[in-house]
């Protein structure tokens, strides 16, 4: 009994010592990730060489869909047909690093990037920020969104 007593503490010493190797991500009431959701751009601004562009969402509507797997986002000058964009690919996410990979574009050059970001969730707000750096189409700069959840 006493040797059955003693593996057992030794059994829970040596889990409890494991490394946990699952990212530290919490989730919501129904299971999911905290970034899933719809989310409407609120404010960017862009960084790039000397001078920072703060972007007039006054007549564009910009929201992203994140999913699980996958995020999407959608540009639209509003009331006409004028300036739409789209994109969609891949992510990974691990509570702060956020990983796009680009898979759909308009723009060929941008296909296959990977464009890395920091991401914070501040109640029904999305801040994201990030470098994107692609030599070949000339892009380089710094930018800041943030979002809110669309419910």
């Amino acid at each position: 009994m006493k040797s059955s007593v003693y593996q057992l503490f030794i059994f829970l010493l040596l889990i409890s010592c494991s490394e946990n190797k699952t990212p530290n991500i919490e989730t919501t009431e129904t299971g999911q990730s905290p970034i899933e959701g719809t989310w409407k751009l609120v404010y960017a601004d862009i960084k790039e060489n000397d001078s920072l562009q703060v972007k007039d969402l006054s007549k564009t509507d910009f929201i992203k869909i994140i999913n699980e797997t996958h995020f999407a986002f959608f540009n639209q000058e509003q009331g006409t047909s004028e300036n739409f964009v789209a994109g969609a690919g891949t992510y990974k996410y691990d509570g702060e690093d956020y990983v796009e990979t680009l898979d759909f574009i308009p723009a060929v050059e941008y296909r296959k990037h990977i464009f890395p970001f920091k991401l914070e969730i501040k109640g029904d707000s999305l801040i994201q920020q990030g470098h994107e750096k692609i030599e070949s189409a000339n892009l380089d700069r710094f930018i800041l969104e943030k979002y809110i959840r669309i419910k």
